[in-house]
């Protein structure tokens, strides 16, 4: 592929979003935001928020989008099996597919549906909250996209064309010469961060200041090197790659915003994977196992299921 001339967003949330903004003004007509029905109408109409700054949107239905140059998929890890047939309504023999999620089996769940040779493997570093009905996020600081592709240590032709896709836009971007090791540390640091602090309710600071956030911390991100080394993936839990996006000792990453806003959260692409895994390998996951439960208990409660009165 020489070039991507066309680009389409399925997900338009903060993810989507660092996209759309970063697209819109160098593609024009030429970046779909895949969706339909009363969502599609909805963003046609009113278009998205991001940083206080509202985009106007091409909107196209999946089959609409079909034979996009580059699919970017940036929905919920919940929703993502049920985004499959859209997925497979875009892409077609040539479209590059780039998942967006937090987790490690994205590229894999996708490319049992569509076949794995349209994956682009890559994940996203970025710190975002929504404040009123705007996406926020601090374009300078934010790390951006790092993407690579399996098993390739070496830029390939498809690698060289999303890099010119990018160039030119306030879109940061990483090539990784090992893709997999580097979205194992993603996973390790987003497990080893978002989950203690969703439960405990405090800030990012916590984990230099308590010891017992720390302690927690680390047990979850020695289970993921575990398993990922059942895998044969050799994780180094003090990389650098395990670094997030900066923030402040108050922020809030995206399980315990979810959790504040009272939506489901992405545990089951967390914890439950990670457990889910440990189990098939053989690998004991204790730590990840109880904290799933314990946010599961916690999605429960915002739902009102313990809403207990005394008597």
């Amino acid at each position: 592929m020489a070039k991507i001339n066309t680009v389409a967003v399925l997900g338009a949330g903060a993810v989507g979003a660092y996209f759309i903004q970063g697209l819109q003004e160098k593609l024009g007509e030429r970046l779909w935001t895949v969706a339909q029905g009363e969502r599609g109408a909805r963003l046609k109409k009113e278009g998205l928020l991001i940083n206080g700054r509202r985009y106007s949107l091409h909107v196209r239905t999946p089959g609409e989008a079909r034979g996009a140059d580059l699919l970017l998929v940036a929905v919920k890890y919940g929703a993502l099996r049920d985004s499959l047939a859209d997925i497979e309504a875009v892409a077609d023999s040539h479209t590059i597919v780039m998942s967006l999620l937090n987790g490690v089996d994205s590229e894999e769940i996708i490319g049992e549906r569509i076949g794995g040779e349209h994956m682009l493997y890559s994940f996203m570093k970025i710190a975002s909250e929504r404040q009123g009905g705007s996406v926020v996020f601090d374009i300078d600081s934010t790390l951006g996209i790092y993407f690579g592709e399996a098993g390739c240590p070496e830029p390939t032709e498809r690698m060289t064309a999303v890099k010119d896709l990018l160039e030119g836009t306030n879109i940061h971007y990483h090539m990784c010469r090992d893709i997999v090791k580097d979205m194992w540390h993603k996973y390790a640091f987003n497990i080893g961060r978002n989950l203690p602090q969703a439960i405990v309710g405090c800030g990012v600071g916590a984990y230099e200041d308590s010891e017992h956030m720390a302690f927690l911390c680390r047990k979850l991100q020695e289970e993921v090197a575990a398993v990922a080394a059942a895998r044969g993936i050799a994780l180094s839990l003090e990389s650098s790659a395990g670094k997030g996006s900066p923030t402040d000792k108050g922020g809030r990453y995206s399980t315990l915003q979810d959790l504040d806003a009272k939506r489901h959260t992405e545990i089951d692409m967390f914890a439950g994977a990670v457990t889910r895994m440990g189990r098939e390998l053989g690998v004991p996951t204790p730590y990840n196992e109880f904290t799933f439960h314990v946010i599961k208990a916690l999605e429960e409660k915002n739902q009102g299921r313990f809403a207990y009165r005394p008597t």
